[in-house]
This record gives structure tokens, C-alpha cells and sequence, in this order.
């Protein structure tokens, strides 16, 4: 029996396009790549796995962690409408799975992908540029739209059979919803992914890094998912938790060399400063920082804020609203 790899996201196209080819009775082995970008990792991963368990296919789990960052910072067909590296992102992913199937000596790769559903991505030329920059000509199947597109290798060898594969195109999902529900599939991701890099609020995030520390790593990405971050000037930037669970996380993120300001006496957010902070820009944050605490209007607000074992004691009045948006990423 032939062997080949699917790519599995959790969400429904990569379902179906296992689907359709476990039905030719091709042995199927199942990847889910987690990066650092996207912002429910656990649980796309933990239902690609349940997913996985129930076609009664493997599933092997790649974590793509530092090589990935040069891809957002420099990629080769540049960015979507945010910060989304689309093409370059899918040539890493597709070139990983290569390796695998050579591990494994599979004999093909499968994709959910569907013909014209991403304006980016998923364009007859670009799936041509994807196919030759990670030198798989002929070798990737996409049974959801290869009617439309030009005959593959196990479609010529047959090992599988064209003419049970489909010809969808464009962003509708009528046609897909209709297929999962001839499958009985009911549990998937919603189509978003929730890759970070597509939302614009976490974009500027990545764009005001990327101008100010252009050498970050994955502690930077990190700390991007935790709280509102300001920048205060070119040296210094301020990130206030939103919440309970967000001052614990940026607690545990801060480095040694960070500022921590926390409120005494008052409920009031913690807050990590990054950089070189000088008197003028401790008290601008303590002043933005003051903002966020409850009934912060009328009254002064003292903070703590320490580096290492050395701190003290700014009191503030909180900045006003229309000053604040100057600093907000």
C-alpha cells in the first residue's frame, strides 16, 4: 500500500482532503506543525490529535520554534494584509513535511488547500511557486480542488484515482460543509486558524518590535501575547497586564534586567518595563500604568517600581485619555 503525509490543522479542509484519500485505501500519515504565532496551539493541537485518533491514522506533532522567526522577519513574497508571511510560511511547512515523508519514505504529501479560498496563498501561481521552491513538482495532492489544477504523480501512477477527487474553488464553504456532513465530521476549527499574525492588533505589535529590536527571539513573542504594550520612546517600552492571570504571566516573563512596577495600596495592574528607562520615562509610565487602575480618576496613585533588589516609590496622577493613545502599540 502507498504511503503519504497530510498536513493537519484541525480545521475542516485538511479533514477532508484525508478523508476523500483514505477512501482509495492509501496509508496516511498525519502532521500538525505548531509555531510560535498561533494563539490556541493547545487546542488545535489537541483536537488535530482527537481527529487523528479517529480516522485511525499517526499523528506526529513538529514544533517550529527559532528557524521560524527568519521567516517573519524577512520573508521572500512578503507579507498579507498584516504581518502574515502566507507563501513563505507554507514553502517552510511543506519543506518540513518532506523531511518527514523522507523519514518515513512516503511517497506523496496531501494539502487541505483549496484553489482561490486565500487571496494569498492559495492562488493557481502561487501554489505552482510552492511546489517549486520547496522542489516537491508533482508531489503535493490536493484533493479538494485537483480537478482544477494540472494531473500530480499518484494521480498518474494511480495510486489514486482523479476521478474521485473534487474540483471546489473560491471562499464559499457550502461545498465542504456539505462533504463533512456526508462524513459525519462535526467537530473542526473554524477556518481563521487563529494564526496571530492575521490579527492587526497583534501585527503593529510585531511591526514596532521588528523596528526597535529587530534581533528578537521567542521570548519576545512571547511577552507580545501578554497585556497592552506602549511605547514610550525608541529605548523604552511599557507592558501592563489586563488582568489576574496576565500580571501573573508577565511576572514570570520578566528578565532580571527588567523594570516591575506594581500599586500600593490599590487595585491596579502590574506592569514591566523594557529597556532603558530614565526619571522622566518611570513617571510617564506610572502615569499610564495609573490609568488602568479602578477609580483612578480623582486621586493619586503610588507604584513601586524596582529593577532587581533596588526600587521606590513614584506617585502619579493618571495620564489623561487622549494623551494615552500616543503611546499605545
Amino acid at each position: 500500500m502507498v504511503k503519504a503525509v497530510s498536513l493537519l490543522s484541525g480545521g475542516l479542509d485538511s479533514i477532508l482532503a484525508i478523508r476523500i484519500i483514505q477512501e482509495q485505501k492509501v496509508n496516511i500519515v498525519a502532521v500538525h506543525f505548531s509555531i510560535p504565532f498561533t494563539s490556541k496551539k493547545d487546542k488545535n493541537y489537541n483536537l488535530s490529535k482527537k481527529l487523528s485518533d479517529e480516522l485511525g491514522i499517526h499523528l506526529e506533532l513538529i514544533k517550529i520554534k527559532k528557524e521560524y522567526l527568519s521567516i517573519v522577519k524577512n520573508p521572500k513574497y512578503g507579507y498579507g494584509s498584516n504581518f502574515n508571511p502566507c507563501i513563505d510560511c507554507r514553502i517552510f511547512m511543506v519543506k518540513k513535511a518532506k523531511e518527514y515523508m523522507n523519514k518515513i519514505k512516503a511517497s506523496f504529501l496531501i494539502t487541505g488547500e483549496v484553489l482561490g479560498q486565500r487571496p494569498m496563498s492559495q492562488r493557481k501561481d502561487v501554489l505552482t511557486i510552492i511546489e517549486k521552491e520547496s522542489k516537491m513538482q508533482g508531489l503535493i495532492l490536493r484533493p479538494l480542488s485537483a480537478k482544477l489544477l494540472k494531473p500530480t504523480i499518484p494521480e498518474e501512477k494511480g495510486w489514486v484515482d482523479r476521478s474521485k477527487l473534487l474540483n471546489i474553488s473560491g471562499r464559499s464553504r457550502k461545498k465542504q460543509i456539505e462533504l463533512a456532513n456526508n462524513f459525519n465530521i462535526k467537530d473542526y476549527l473554524t477556518p481563521a486558524g487563529g494564526c496571530l499574525l492575521t490579527d492587526p492588533a497583534f501585527s503593529r505589535k510585531m511591526a514596532d518590535l521588528l523596528k526597535f529590536k529587530g534581533d528578537f527571539g521567542l521570548h519576545e513573542i512571547e511577552l507580545l501575547k501578554v497585556g497592552r504594550h506602549f511605547r514610550l520612546n525608541s529605548e523604552s517600552k511599557l507592558i501592563i497586564g489586563r488582568n489576574e492571570s496576565e500580571n501573573s504571566k508577565l511576572l514570570k516573563l520578566a528578565k532580571i534586567e527588567d523594570l516591575i512596577f506594581s500599586p500600593i495600596r490599590v487595585k491596579c495592574p502590574v506592569a514591566i518595563g523594557r529597556g532603558d528607562f530614565n526619571k522622566e520615562n518611570k513617571t510617564l509610565a506610572c502615569k499610564i500604568i495609573a490609568k488602568y487602575c479602578k477609580d483612578s480618576s480623582f486621586q493619586t496613585i503610588k507604584l513601586h517600581c524596582g529593577k532587581n533588589t533596588v526600587d521606590n516609590t513614584i506617585t502619579v496622577l493618571p495620564i489623561e485619555s487622549k494623551e494615552i493613545k500616543k503611546y499605545r502599540i
